[in-house]
């Protein structure tokens, strides 16, 4: 079986994510990543929490906070909420951790003795007010390209151009609010990516076919507009220094390195964290150094966050002339909107993940989320949308099935599986449909297609809705009850096939499906074809017990208050 490195774009540090930062990276890179598991693969699920940069002394400052301090408890709570969301990484780190200090350094070192790194003076933003310069997101004004009148000085959230801080229209600062800003020279240090672009390009060339069309599409026009040489460091008090033993005069005027440069070797720095935890049976080099034909890399991230990914952190590590491991694929998605217009962090709109886990259980976001993910274009969370969803697919397909299958064999055959006859033409046509099922719903997985393989998992659920209703136990018994035991049993045998295959999408449901049967040696990881086919894995004469209700309804009441409380569309026109 092949190994697995998977890691998804970090989320920053700045306050609770939304749902659309959930369904755009760490969400579908764990629905993945247990499926691969599953299969029989070595997986490794990496992430961290980003966190240097601007927004992070700005979040502190808000706070009153020391900035150290500040992304310590911010990284507890995020990682508190992915907990309650069931995200099952090996390892979540934290960006501000000693290794990626070490490591970022010691890439920062390589690149410049190998000619990519070179100091130049610059003319920088200074604040006349606040006494200082302004890094690039300390800037805010309109964006040139699209109008929108809160874009920083490094990108618009909106168009997601990437921009220059003299870019922007009536600029102001986003400590003090003044205009009072200038334009002084000042140094920096520059990531020669003009110098790396053929080789990037060629990199490109070999991996993008395997991409999603829209993360290779970004990627492409890209470097089509050509690969500028970009400034890797920051005037802040907050980041990975740059190392006095190489740079001693920017080292002098505290100079840290770029988020957007450290961030992704994070990547490689949260795996040492992870190995160093225990270095005795980890070893994080096995899987970013030399292991290019041992390890399928892919990366899960927002379509805003493709251009850092596919060009900036591989020129990088091409620069840098060691064996690193380069990414395989990369999925990305376009965006989750509320009621048509965008979640946003700063503004607050849109459901937040700790509010989506105070009102329902973490099956109901993570089935929605993946059975609507973004992927060929953007899509829009409605209340209604989502109680639709819920309602139909979750309560009434599979939570029904599950609960009137065992509460009815209880209540007519006790609390063991029945036997009854052996399967007949039903049974094996129900095998044939839903082997094939699970064939198509395999492949989606494989592909990384997120609502095609929901799609496909919901056709299996509702197959064996519609070979209960076909056979009708509750009329069969009347005359048959042979036949009904059959039937229960050849249901009961479907709902522990849900049970492990569901896993990677509803975990906490299909471990109290699978926990039903008194099944001491079930020690399955997937189902076969043949397994299948045969529905069998759940003898007569084995103990059950009937689970409390999988997924609850979500009423008219409901709905009105969820939409009174985070506010949404017309529901008229809804």
């Amino acid at each position: 079986m092949a190994r697995h490195l998977i890691t998804s774009a970090l989320p920053y540090i700045n306050g609770i994510k939304h749902l659309g930062n959930m369904v755009g990276s760490m969400l579908p890179a764990d629905v993945y990543s247990r499926y691969l598991r599953q299969r029989g693969h070595d997986v490794l699920y990496i992430c961290a929490t980003d966190e240097h940069g601007t927004p992070a002394e700005l979040a502190a400052k808000e706070a009153g906070v020391p900035v150290a301090e500040f992304c310590a408890q911010a990284h507890d709570a995020q990682k508190a909420i992915y907990d309650g969301f069931q995200l099952a990484f090996d390892h979540f780190g934290r960006s501000s951790s000693p290794q990626n200090r070490e490591i970022t350094q010691e890439i920062a070192r390589e690149l410049k003795a190998n000619g990519f790194i070179e100091e130049r003076a610059i003319r920088q933003v200074y604040s006349n007010t606040d006494g200082r310069f302004l890094p690039d997101r300390y800037i805010v004004g309109i964006c040139p390209h699209c109008g929108y009148d809160k874009a920083r000085g490094d990108q618009c959230e909106n168009c997601t151009r990437v921009l220059d801080p003299t870019d922007l229209i009536n600029p102001r600062s986003a400590i003090s609010g003044s205009s009072d800003l200038e334009v002084r020279e000042t140094k920096h240090l520059f990531l020669l990516q003009s110098k790396l672009a053929g080789e990037v390009e060629s990199w490109l060339d070999e991996r993008a076919d395997n991409w999603p069309v829209l993360a290779s599409s970004i990627a492409r026009k890209w470097l089509t507009e050509g690969l500028h040489d970009r400034a890797i460091t920051r005037d802040l008090d907050w980041g990975v220094p740059v190392p006095a033993d190489t740079w001693p005069e920017l080292a002098a005027e505290n100079k840290v390195f770029y988020v957007w440069f450290d961030a992704p070797i994070e990547y490689i720095g949260s795996t040492k964290e992870w190995s160093d935890q225990d270095p005795d049976h980890r070893d994080w080099r096995s899987w970013w150094w030399k292991s290019e034909g041992d390890v399928h890399y892919t990366q899960f991230m927002g379509k805003d966050n493709v251009p850092f990914h596919s060009i900036m952190f591989p020129a990088t590590q091409l620069g840098t002339r060691s064996p690193w491991k380069r990414v395989d694929v990369i999925k990305a998605f376009n965006w989750l909107n509320y009621y048509g217009s965008k979640f946003s962090t700063s503004q607050r709109r849109g459901v937040f993940t700790h509010d989506a886990l105070e009102i329902l259980p973490a099956d109901y976001w993570r089935y929605f989320m993946m059975a609507n993910a973004p992927e060929s274009d953007d899509t829009s969370f409605t209340w209604e949308h989502f109680t639709a969803t819920v309602n139909k697919d979750l309560a009434d397909t599979l939570g029904n099935f599950v609960n009137r299958v065992l509460s009815f064999s209880r209540k007519r055959f006790g609390d063991a599986v029945p036997a009854g006859r052996a399967a007949g033409e039903a049974e094996a046509k129900l095998g044939e449909e839903i082997a094939r099922l699970l064939a198509e719903y395999e492949g989606h997985m494989e592909t990384i297609q997120f609502r095609k393989a929901a799609a496909a998992l919901r056709a299996l659920w509702s197959a064996g809705n519609s070979y209960l209703e076909e056979k009708a136990p509750w009329l069969e018994i009347k005359t048959d009850e042979e036949g009904a035991a059959l039937t229960l049993r050849t249901a009961m045998n479907l709902i522990h096939l849900y049970a492990v295959i569901s896993e990677p999408f509803i975990p906490a449901s299909a471990k109290a499906m699978r926990e039903a049967f008194a099944l001491t040696d079930d020690t399955a990881r997937w189902v076969t074809a043949e397994e299948a086919k045969a529905l069998a894995s759940v003898p007569a004469g084995t103990a059950f017990t009937v689970p409390p209700v999988l997924f609850a309804k979500i009423t008219d009441e409901d709905l009105a208050a969820y939409r009174e409380r985070f506010g949404g569309g017309d529901p008229a026109a809804a």
